[in-house]
């Protein structure tokens, strides 16, 4: 596959772009996203992450490539200091992800205290992102043919142009391109990253009420320490320290893994160190609440103030109206009795006082 997606001139200028830097800068953004979410479930306004990036990623790129080049130096590699330009030229490759941490996890510490953040939640919070961005950049390795490991007999082995083979494994009639194949090492660690993420993140929200400022990240540094010594073992291409099997690299990560040992130690109240007395118990800044919104008042109701006259008025339409509205009354049925006049009542009784006399007698 060929390192270059495209490359045009324009004027004086080669303008060229590769797999390497467009998958470094896919795994930088994908681990600020990953960062972002994670310091929004924590509380606090991940959008800061992408304000601290402006920092992290000139450093971290300035901190990789340093280290790089020195530690092609102390391998014994004359390349750089014959050509110091080649050290501005990080497009082609070579990056060193100690470096890419030092000057990083620096530029971000500045950015926090300038901002009044806590440092201990925002590296907790990004630990399981740098080993997902780190995982999504290893293809490059890949594509650039770099980074590989020693000859294997093993499926999965992966075959290597002869001008991208280490002076050790250039002479092809030895180790012949149709049949030599070379450990993946950057495929083990990119697989050891997304496992090491996944193991973090479960960590972290399973246990989170007992964990302490710092723990998380003190756990990526044990983690990304032991799995870089173990891949250092298929390196062939790091400078040793004198004539042992222990390189530059594996002698760091071996430290890098000691000091989050003992930084877990220390926050969970094992070991005591005068260093670190009133290492804070909890983080410094508390989660954002999100404040009900209130509702604008509206206006009071004025009183409309009027005469006794106006009143008076009003009274007399409205009973006006009641009377206008009310039913009319329905008249009842006068009976036979009822309706008679007076003297047809005064025969009617005398008849009657006749007619009680007769029977009588």
């Amino acid at each position: 596959m060929d390192p270059v997606i495209f490359q045009f001139k324009l004027f004086n200028w080669e303008i060229v772009l590769r797999w390497y830097g467009v998958l470094v800068m896919f795994g930088a953004v994908v681990g600020a996203w990953l960062a972002e979410r994670e310091i929004r479930r924590r509380g606090q306004d991940g959008d800061v992450i992408w304000d601290a990036m402006v920092w992290i990623l000139p450093a971290g790129i300035i901190g990789a490539r340093l280290w790089y080049v020195l530690n092609s130096i102390l391998g014994g590699s004359t390349y750089y200091l014959d050509t110091p330009a080649k050290i501005f030229q990080v497009w082609e490759g070579g990056l060193h992800f100690f470096g890419g941490l030092l000057l990083g996890a620096l530029a971000l510490y500045i950015f926090l205290k300038q901002n009044g953040m806590d440092f201990w939640l925002f590296l907790d919070a990004i630990a399981p992102a740098v080993f997902i961005g780190q995982a999504l950049a290893r293809p490059a390795n890949f594509i650039n043919q770099e980074l590989y490991g020693q000859p294997t007999k093993l499926p999965w082995g992966i075959s290597i142009d002869a001008s991208h083979r280490l002076a050790q494994y250039a002479d092809l009639s030895q180790f012949p391109v149709e049949t030599t194949r070379f450990h993946p090492t950057f495929a083990y660690e990119m697989i050891l990253n997304i496992l090491l993420a996944l193991l973090l993140i479960w960590v972290a929200r399973q246990y989170e009420e007992r964990m302490k400022p710092g723990a998380i990240f003190a756990g990526w540094l044990v983690l990304a320490g032991l799995a870089r010594a173990f891949i250092e073992f298929f390196r062939p291409d790091q400078p040793r320290i004198g004539d042992s099997f222990v390189t530059y690299t594996m002698l760091v990560s071996v430290l890098m893994a000691i000091a989050g040992v003992i930084m877990l130690l220390v926050r969970f109240g094992r070991l005591q160190l005068a260093f670190a007395e009133g290492w804070e118990e909890e983080y410094q800044i508390k989660k954002f609440e999100v404040k009900p919104t209130r509702r604008r008042p509206s206006a009071p109701v004025q009183p409309i103030i009027e005469d006794d006259e106006d009143d008076e008025d009003i009274l007399e339409e409205d009973e006006d109206d009641e009377m206008e509205e009310a039913p009319a009354p329905v008249k009842k049925r006068k009976t036979a009795a009822q309706t008679k006049t007076p003297a047809k009542a005064k025969k009617a009784t005398e008849k009657k006082s006749t007619a009680k006399t007769k029977t009588s007698k």
